[in-house]
């Protein structure tokens, strides 16, 4: 067994690999090892185990290191997936180790895995803090709507009697001044804009944004990625108007509408952190909520990192950052986030 490092000439081999494993997702394509370190500018190590040619294992990581949130390896940083693939407990315990040997020649003190199962039970583990929810598509749009209870369904209608439209685009413009003010708001501080369009290049018909309209004038915006049989709305947000017109339920509906025309049969609503308001949301639509399992291998005398908005360490920062000015969080946003990971 042999580890490599990813590199152009594998990418393809990678690939395949990924889009076979029944465990893989989106975030661990071959691709974001360009988009994070041209967005984040964070190094990125995705390690392969090789045998008689042929791929038996993957590990997306990528270093983060900051004075004030520490010095991490994460698989997959910045997104909410990750950890190992493999075929294999031999290629399993081979990217364990380089991981870990990876980690000590970097300083770090935690090496992180971001599953939807629970892989290493020896490890030190968050499995109370994020939930994931999904659900079926269904071919009948008719199905998909009563399964959406009686409260949201009302919102969705409410949104078509408003004539709220949906469009599909390629730029992230409108999505990008829509999204920052959101996380504005929220708290949050802003990925960089060259992100997004990195997203859109990079990713290809497997990433899209629909943005909905009222009278002419956008009013929340979605971008999406596409992995096999699901459709994950990964970043949305809504401007001041959102909320009145129940564009954020018309978004999402319309969204499940526009997937199920292109032939996918799962909607992945994503990552929430338990106790938050996108949470309830999820709930409120129907989605029941399934655990995420983040693992830590640990550096001597070490602690799980715990870098969370709902973290009291964190909670003045979120409100200082709730009343910056947009186009300063905009600008600082970016110089923030990229050590949050």
């Amino acid at each position: 067994m042999e580890i490599r490092r990813l590199d152009p000439a594998s990418e393809a081999q990678w690939d395949d690999f990924v889009f076979a494993h029944p465990d893989a997702t989106f975030f661990h394509r071959a691709a974001w090892s360009r988009v994070i370190e041209s967005a984040f500018r964070r190094k990125c190590h995705f390690l392969y185990a090789l045998a008689d040619g042929e791929v038996q294992g993957v590990l997306p990581l990528v270093h983060i290191k900051s004075l004030l949130f520490g010095n991490a390896l994460i698989s997959t940083g910045f997104y909410v997936y990750g950890g190992p693939l493999a075929v294999s407990a031999d290629a399993h315990a081979a990217l364990d180790e380089a991981a870990w040997d990876l980690a000590r020649e970097l300083g770090a003190r935690s090496l992180e895995y971001r599953n939807q199962t629970r892989l290493r039970p020896d490890w030190p583990c968050k499995a109370e803090q994020y939930a994931t929810f999904k659900r079926p598509i269904d071919a009948d749009p008719e199905v998909n709507m009563k399964a959406i209870p009686r409260k949201q369904r009302a919102m969705v209608r409410k949104g078509i009697k408003l004539e709220l439209q949906a469009e599909i685009e390629r730029s992230p413009e409108r999505f990008f001044t829509l999204y920052s003010e959101s996380v504005r708001n929220l708290g949050s501080p802003v990925f960089p804009r060259r992100l997004y369009g990195t997203l859109l290049s990079e990713f290809g018909d497997d990433c899209d944004v629909l943005t909905v309209t009222h009278e002419g004038n956008a009013v929340a915006s979605v971008l999406s990625f596409y992995f096999r049989d699901e459709v994950l709305p990964y970043y949305g947000g809504g401007g001041a108007d959102a909320r009145r017109l129940a564009a954020h339920d018309f978004m999402y509906w319309s969204l499940m509408e526009h997937a199920r025309a292109r032939g996918y049969t799962t909607f992945d609503f994503g990552r929430s952190k338990v106790g938050t308001g996108s949470y309830s949301f999820k709930k409120n639509w129907g989605f029941e909520p399934t655990p995420l399992f983040y693992e830590f291998r640990l550096a001597p005398g070490a602690e799980m990192p715990d870098i969370n908005p709902l973290n009291p360490k964190y909670r003045m920062m979120v409100a200082v950052w709730r009343r910056l000015p947009l186009a300063v969080a905009n600008w600082l946003g970016p110089k923030v986030s990229r050590n949050l990971g």
